[in-house]
């Protein structure tokens, strides 16, 4: 696990300031490299051949180079086979596998490898640079191409180092406000771009070439549970015996939860030693959402370690902005950061759960979107007077059923309303699951975009089951650019290497492949998971509700945080970014009050914009004074 950089020329002074600044992501080793015409350069956390694996891996006749960032968890496999054909291997390093594929199998390499990655490979006697990022992006890789200056990196922070243009992106800005993240192909930099997941680049003096190298269906071809249920158990437990090899400690977060829980259940199988587990929670309901983790590590007899973290916490959130190099409006990017600097000290990789929800439809947001096949089925008429019904509810009456009613307030069920009351899938999705609406963002921003709106709809326009709509959208939208960056950015920002089973890209595609109807069935998300597993895990674990993690957000900007928000959305501070309206800004911290656990996330999406723009735009972001505020 590691950290990469390159670019097509030569400068020695310029790469060695582009690794010190992401040394975090490999803090063990540091390599650069110079030829024709070419820089290349590596920091190194050592994961596998703690002492050989040094940078930049070479084949036998030192005309292809790499730097390599991730893990090859079928490497002894694939370095047998190439020994077979008479390569030779100076290393026990998982990446030399990489060199003597494509001096193979040229570009087609990709398709042997299993595991997470981003790849630069250096071709001399082409004079080409081969990038690639894993399947699912699991692994970051960014790069900025103008002007015949092409650069690349694990991090979009130190390809700034260039000198280029700062500005602001408009269009990512827009798939932030909506998605908490920047789903899109570009950075919230302008001209700074990502690679994404499954699409490698080719860099020649013709230029550069970006192509997908693999996709997925999501078709309902698997239909019979017996065997379904054989399958996923196999699939997930070759995935996860892959993933603990390791010549450093490893471990697991866990939560209590399905997918944490068949984790620690199949590495116990395969450690001869306690698994250590890791688990977080805030002060305000520690007791109650500890329990599930406290059951897991005494059911396997974990080595367990519990963090408890409280308001405080907040403080360290422009850290995290840093570390994220765009803004991402996750605040479980907090509890993620610190529980990577509690494992750590124990600990070089954990196994996480993430990507399980995407595949098998965990998620709340899936079966209120569903609704809206059934809801469609009633006559708009009555379906019009449902919102204004509610409405007229006492908040008092409406707790008692819903205790989140009175914070969602007004707007919260002028969004159930258009929910209800629409026929379009977009607009009932985007209720459902945006931070803005499109209504709030044109009024918010000065320079307004629809481009994630018109990608939705082309998605929508498909003949699939909704369902498979509903996670090939969620996927593309969050998952990468997301859950996935969160995950990266908060570990790697300790020095540790996060690896997640579920996304086995094996596992993955045989499990898009499953009829949508046993994912979800009369109601309970992940059913042939929970099946599938029940054999595994404890039926306490199996039949537990999808608990998603819990910021209290709400109540840290009702406090002391508060404040610090007030003055980064102060009038001031909004002329600074210049891309919104302060008199929108101004509406939101009104309507707080009245409706916190709406606008909340709405001002938790803006002020870390606004810090990010601070940190990136107005302060000298290499130093650490840039993170006081």
């Amino acid at each position: 696990m590691c950290g990469i950089i390159g670019f097509n020329f030569e400068d020695r002074a310029l790469a060695k300031k582009m690794l010190d600044l992401t040394e975090h992501r490999g803090p063990d080793d540091q390599a650069l490299f110079k030829s024709n015409g070419f820089t290349l350069g590596m920091n190194r956390l050592s994961i596998i051949d703690l002492k050989k694996g040094i940078y930049p891996i070479h084949n036998e006749d030192q005309t292809i180079f790499l730097v390599f960032n991730g893990e090859i968890y079928n490497y002894l496999e694939l370095k047998s086979k190439l020994e077979k054909k008479g390569h030779k291997f100076c290393t026990d390093c998982d990446a030399e596998v990489i060199v003597h594929l494509y001096e193979k199998y040229g570009t087609q390499f990709l398709k042997y490898l299993n595991g997470m990655f981003a790849i630069a490979v250096l071709d001399t006697e082409k004079n080409k640079l081969f990038l690639a990022r894993d399947r699912l992006g699991i692994k970051p890789l960014y790069y900025f191409f103008e002007d015949d200056r092409f650069a690349f990196s694990s991090e979009a922070k130190s390809i700034l180092l260039m000198d280029i243009e700062k500005k602001v992106n408009n269009r990512a800005l827009s798939y932030y406000l909506t998605f908490r993240c920047n789903s899109s192909s570009e950075t919230m930099f302008k001209n700074i771009y990502k690679l994404k997941p499954g699409y490698c680049l080719e860099y020649s003096d013709k230029g550069i070439r970006v192509h997908k190298y693999w996709d997925f269906n999501i078709k309902n071809t698997h239909k019979n549970q017996d065997r379904i249920q054989k399958e996923i158990v196999t699939r997930l437990k070759s995935s996860i015996k892959k993933r603990m090899m390791s010549d450093v400690p490893l471990g697991a977060y866990i939560s209590g939860g399905i997918d944490s829980g068949s984790i620690v259940a199949i590495m116990s199988q395969f450690s001869q030693e306690p698994v250590k587990t890791f688990s977080v929670l805030f002060d305000e309901e520690k007791e109650e959402k500890l329990s599930g983790a406290r059951f897991l590590a005494q059911h396997y007899e974990t080595d367990h370690h519990e963090l408890v973290i409280g308001q405080d916490s907040a403080k360290l959130l422009p850290n995290i902005v840093w570390h994220t190099d765009e803004p991402l409006c996750d605040p479980t990017c907090i509890p993620m950061y610190l529980l990577a600097q509690e494992s750590k000290k124990k600990v070089s990789v954990v196994l996480t759960g993430d990507g399980s929800d995407e595949q098998f439809a965990g998620y709340e947001q899936f079966k209120i979107i569903m609704m809206h096949n059934y809801a469609k089925k009633i006559p708009l008429l009555v379906r019009t007077i449902i919102p204004p019904v509610i409405k007229s509810i006492p908040k008092q009456v409406l707790n008692s059923g819903f205790k989140y009613a009175s914070a969602l307030g007004d707007k919260g069920i002028e969004r159930f309303s258009r929910f209800i009351t629409t026929n379009n899938k977009t607009e009932s999705y985007l209720s459902v699951v945006s931070i803005f609406d499109e209504k709030e963002k044109f009024n918010l921003l000065k320079e307004y975009s629809d481009d994630q709106v018109k990608f939705i709809e082309k998605k929508f326009a498909s003949k699939k089951r909704y369902l498979n709509q509903l996670l090939r959208v969620d996927l593309e939208l969050m998952l990468a650019e997301g859950i996935l960056m969160k995950t990266d950015k908060s570990t790697m920002g300790w020095s540790t290497e996060a690896r997640v089973p579920f996304l086995d890209h094996n596992l993955w595609e045989y499990s898009m492949q499953i009829d949508s109807k046993l994912k979800l069935r009369r109601g309970i998300d992940k059913y042939i998971l929970r099946k599938s597993l029940s054999q595994i895990v404890p039926k306490k674990v199996t039949s537990r509700k999808k608990d998603r993690f819990f910021v209290p957000i709400d109540s840290w900007l009702q406090g002391e945080f508060g404040e610090i928000a007030k003055q980064m959305l102060s009038k001031k501070e909004i002329a600074k970014t210049g891309v919104f309206n302060h008199s929108q800004v101004r509406k939101i911290l009104g309507n707080f009050k009245n409706s916190r656990l709406y606008y909340s996330r709405q001002l938790w999406a803006l002020l870390c914009f606004q810090m990010w723009h601070k940190i990136y735009f107005q302060r000298d972001f290499t130093k650490k004074s840039s993170l006081r505020f």
